[in-house]
């Protein structure tokens, strides 16, 4: 694991700002996802790609029950 140096202070709300230089780094953008891991004592923040839950693709996505689907599997399941 690398250390950026950076030290961030929790508010109030228990919320902390990303530095935009790690956002622009990191390719996270305003309004993406980030998901959340533990190992040990550690917090990890990864970057939570959207993508079809039957076949990963990442274009034309919907959501579709709480879940993201793609346009072809979207067509699949409304055959039956």
């Amino acid at each position: 694991m690398k250390s950026t140096g950076i030290v961030r202070d929790l508010d109030k709300l228990g919320r902390i700002v990303i530095p935009i230089e790690l956002r622009r780094t990191m390719n996270i953008a305003v309004k993406d996802s980030l998901e959340i891991y533990t190992e040990g004592d550690r917090i990890i923040l990864k970057k939570y790609p959207l993508s079809c839950v039957f076949c990963d693709d990442v274009k034309e996505l919907t959501a579709y029950k709480g879940k993201m689907v793609c346009k072809k599997c979207l067509a699949e399941i409304k055959k039956g």
